[in-house]
């Protein structure tokens, strides 16, 4: 997470309106006589203050040095005034500017004393304590996160955004709660509460797996000599880190699992296909879990399975007699999408002929949002439907696969993968073939 910017420039911090000439701003006009001599004294006070303030600003100009320190001797002399959030962000925001890094941090902690269920205040605090504190500060901002996390958990989802589904705001919830683990871990691995932030770290992979979270947990094992888990999670932070910002980086990650790779094995024999078999985890692991559907079935012609993008159903037993041609298929795979237009090719062929034979293109994707962009793009002319299950009855194990269902349900023809020298005839010859009998 980067550092949070306040806007507040030095030049616009001003409470007062300017004239309309371009002129100094106006002080703010006094509050109305009240009765009494303690309330027009009170009110006199303010007025004065405010006068001050506006000074303070003013004499400045855009100079940041001399906002900061003409702020700073206001506060001193105003420690009560009831603009401090407001002088407070200025002077975080002065002190960011002149990299001092000491006076930022203070006034943040100052701000979230102020509005302590501010999440952003209390964010921008964790992330300059993080950088720049000592082993207190690391101790503090911990509490922070810990009261970060009990704002986000409680937030109802009457609050949401009308514009956001109820679904994609508890995933939102999620993702928070995920980061702030995982700051929160950082944290207390510098304090060496390794124990602490094993739990966060663990608690951030299973909200929403990580490369950050991964290898963090494999320091944290290497550190213990555990070396069959520190290869573990490295391995997973390897194959889950794409190079976005507060991801591990796959270089140094590598470095680090082929160290205790080889403290454990004493070569790197066998590491690669470690290294895929974890990629298999990781994506698996970060997938939506898809539903079970026709679990059980033996029968491929007594499926459910649904149109896609869209879900309709259509179920097989309308092509019970049929002759099914199916083609299994992925949007990720390379071979698949040169196959489409051969096998629409073949499909053309069997034009008027729906009674005898039906074509249908099987997605097996285990990310099922990709599919309808996929298809906005290929546009095929072919039903395509999701595989639902069916890719795991007939032992789908590669793509692209085709198969030919005979008219009572069996198979009758089977290729896989993708050559052009005559696949289009041997199919249309297996499609004859089933037909006939």
């Amino acid at each position: 997470m980067g550092i949070v910017v306040l806007a507040c420039a030095g030049s616009s911090f001003a409470w007062g309106q300017e004239k309309p000439d371009g002129g100094q701003a106006a002080p703010a006009p006094a509050p109305a006589a009240k009765s009494g001599g303690a309330k027009q004294g009170a009110a006199s006070a303010a007025v004065l203050e405010q006068q001050d303030l506006q000074k303070a600003i003013e004499q400045a100009s855009n100079d940041r040095v001399a906002l900061m320190r003409n702020l700073l001797d206001f506060l001193k002399k105003y420690p009560q005034s009831s603009q401090r959030p407001q002088i407070y962000r200025a002077i975080v925001e002065s002190s960011l500017q002149l990299r001092d890094f000491s006076t930022a941090t203070e006034y943040a902690e100052r701000m979230v004393a102020l509005a302590p269920e501010d999440l952003s205040i209390n964010q921008l605090s964790v992330q300059l304590l993080d950088r720049y504190g000592d082993a207190a500060g690391w101790r503090r901002a911990a509490n922070y996160c810990t009261r970060m996390l009990e704002i986000i958990r409680r937030e109802p989802v009457k609050d949401k955004s009308p514009r956001q589904s109820s679904e994609q705001f508890e995933k939102d919830k999620q993702h928070d709660v995920a980061s702030i683990l995982l700051v929160r871990g950082r944290l207390y691995q510098k304090l060496n509460e390794l124990q602490n932030a094993q739990r966060d770290f663990e608690g951030s992979y299973k909200m929403t797996p990580g490369s950050a979270a991964a290898e963090r947990l494999g320091e944290i094992a290497e550190i213990r000599k555990d070396l069959p888990t520190a290869i573990h999670e490295y391995a997973l932070a390897f194959a889950l880190s794409d190079g976005l910002q507060g991801s591990a980086s796959r270089p140094e990650v590598r470095k680090k699992l082929g160290n205790v790779w080889r403290l454990a094995h004493g070569s790197e024999d066998g590491l690669g296909n470690y290294v895929l078999r974890a990629c298999d985890e990781a994506v698996a692991a970060g997938a939506d879990p898809k539903p079970a559907r026709n679990k059980g079935l033996k029968d491929p012609m007594e499926f459910l399975l649904r149109k896609a993008p869209d879900g309709a159903a259509f179920a097989l037993a309308d092509a019970k007699g049929k002759v099914l041609v199916l083609n299994f298929w992925a949007t990720w795979c390379g071979p698949c999408r040169e196959w489409e237009p051969h096998f629409e090719k073949v499909a053309g062929h069997f034009l008027g002929r729906e009674q005898e034979v039906v074509f249908l293109e099987l997605n097996c994707d285990e990310d099922e949002r990709l599919v309808g962009p996929y298809l906005e793009e290929v546009k095929p002319r072919t039903t395509v439907v999701f595989a639902d299950g069916l890719d795991e009855l007939l032992h789908v194990n590669s793509f692209p696969t085709t198969l030919i269902l005979s008219r009572t349900g069996k198979i009758a023809y089977r290729t896989e993968g993708f050559d052009p020298e005559g696949r289009d005839q041997s199919l249309i010859d297996a499609i004859e073939g089933a037909i006939i009998h």
